[in-house]
């Protein structure tokens, strides 16, 4: 059994082959899937935010308007890039949308990656501290969102306050309890990945990975799950880790799937640069038919040491479309997965 969601990009453009062409369209059309997913039995919606571009950004407002919108479905981020981010005023926003959505917010951070400015995150008022680089300063963010989640009081209190304050050190409100426990890290490299189980993160590991061994990147990323679940438990946690894994896959059950996604079938990994001098491996799609789908999958080391698959769709599409092909997958392949 695997928990199965959808992770969106929210990309609009003024496009004539697009059903998103604003970004209210866009905003409005995640909410309405969320909700379509739900009913249909998906476990999860997540968003990737991305700054400067014509995607989805700030994603709290959007969570909490699924939120309240649904009841059951998971809702989440892969990823928030925590050099962007005050740490506090991010715990007071996570709070509020995991409130709202009565403790299903499942929140995935990371450090950062590149992104469509040079050193964005400088426009947001934010520089690394003497000795370290924006990796340290996304990591140590991190850190402390971590520790501000806990409740535990920090603040002086003013002597004179404008209204009474509870005795001892004050705490940032709203506090959710348990979200804590429900933070994710997105994990390029084995190292980070046991670094986010140390820290007791669960794991998001994506469609790329920097290249650690020139084997398959199933194969990678199979190998940097193991790792994160060494780590997890030589930690001594007392909860339960989770990992997720995200895939592009596609089931063709329908000419209108084959016309659009027929050409993915022949997908392979694909080796790039994400960094200067970082050598990275982008995992393949997968789309066929629903028999010929099964196999494949069922041959993905990494999707077989994850809970959690995190189904990458194509918003521009439209709601209506991206519930075909949700579904597709919860009717026709995941059954004969053992997903469900």
């Amino acid at each position: 059994m695997k928990k199965i969601g959808f992770l969106s990009f929210g990309h609009w453009a003024d496009h004539p082959a697009y059903m998103a062409r604003t970004a209210g369209d866009t905003l409005r059309q995640s909410i309405d899937l969320a909700v379509a997913a739900e009913e249909i039995g998906l476990d999860g919606a997540y968003f990737r935010v991305h700054h400067f571009a014509a995607q989805l950004a700030s994603p709290f407002p959007l969570l909490s308007a699924i939120g309240a919108r649904t009841s059951r479905i998971e809702i989440g981020t892969g990823v928030i890039d925590m050099r962007y981010e005050n740490p506090l005023y991010m715990v007071e926003d996570a709070g509020a949308a995991d409130l709202i959505s009565e403790g299903r917010l499942q929140l995935g951070i990371s450090r950062g990656s590149p992104e469509q400015v040079i050193d964005g995150w400088r426009y947001f008022g934010y520089e690394p501290k003497e000795g370290e680089n924006d990796q340290d300063m996304g990591r140590r963010k991190a850190l402390e969102f971590l520790d501000k989640l806990r409740g535990v009081g920090f603040a002086a209190p003013n002597p004179n306050p404008m209204f009474p304050n509870p005795p001892g050190l004050l705490r940032l409100e709203p506090y959710s309890a348990g979200l804590r426990e429900r933070i994710w890290w997105g994990a390029a490299s084995n190292a980070t990945a046991v670094w986010a189980a140390e820290n007791g993160m669960h794991l998001q590991s994506s469609t790329l990975k920097f290249d650690e061994s020139g084997k398959p990147f199933h194969v990678q990323q199979a190998e940097q799950i193991r790792l994160y679940k060494e780590a997890w438990k030589k930690a001594g946690h007392q909860r339960e880790a989770r990992v997720s894994v995200s895939r592009s896959v596609f089931a063709l059950v329908t000419d209108e799937d084959r016309q659009i996604f027929g050409r993915d079938g022949k997908s392979r990994d694909q080796i790039g640069m994400i960094e200067p001098g970082k050598r990275a491996i982008f995992g393949r799609s997968y789309a066929a038919e629903p028999d010929q789908l099964i196999k494949e999958l069922a041959e993905d080391e990494a999707i077989r040491e994850a809970d959690t698959i995190l189904l990458t769709i194509p918003n521009t599409l439209g709601v209506e479309y991206n519930v075909h092909l949700l579904n597709s997958i919860l009717k026709y392949v995941a059954p004969g997965l053992g997903w469900r």
